[in-house]
């Protein structure tokens, strides 16, 4: 993965093998740096900062792209982990940012996502492409200067006091 943004509680990553080609609006992920099952697990500042960072990323991801040449007309925000389940250490608490541009080829604009378990169809995986160097780093560039607005201050979220 490609380190997008690091906060207190959180990374923000651009994912190397995506679910949603670049193409079709891309694939951002943001985990927590402590290990979480659920939401449930997560306290009251990180829950807020979450919710920040997943407002913060989403407006960044769509402003780039754009500006990049993905038409991006929405962002489908999933908290999934089913493919966790069965796994050992079990499922974690992760945010996919799934960008959904309105000329998608793969994953179409306005239908849901439809990602099979990747060990059944590997295909459907195997061509897909991650953002760029250049994506990751406008969408950083850009959750900066977001961050560094009076709407997005750590003091207007209550965090951190």
């Amino acid at each position: 993965m490609s380190l997008i943004y690091d906060s207190k509680n959180f990374t923000v990553e651009a994912v190397d093998n995506p679910l949603v080609d670049r193409r079709d609006g891309g694939h951002i992920v943001i985990n927590p740096r402590k290990r979480v099952v659920d939401l449930q697990a997560l306290k009251p500042p990180q829950a807020i900062e979450l919710i920040r960072l997943l407002m913060v990323v989403g407006q960044a991801m769509t402003r780039i792209l754009n500006k990049n040449g993905v038409d991006i007309g929405r962002i489908n925000y999933q908290d999934n982990g089913n493919w966790g389940v069965f796994k050992e250490e079990g499922p974690y608490q992760h945010f996919h940012l799934l960008g959904r541009a309105k000329s998608a080829v793969n994953q179409k604009y306005g239908q849901s996502c439809h990602f099979p378990h990747i060990d059944d169809h590997p295909e459907q995986y195997a061509s897909l492409k991650p953002l760029t160097a250049k994506d990751v780093r406008g969408i950083r560039n850009e959750i900066e200067q977001m961050l560094a607005q009076e709407e997005y201050l750590d003091k207007n979220w209550r965090l951190y006091n």
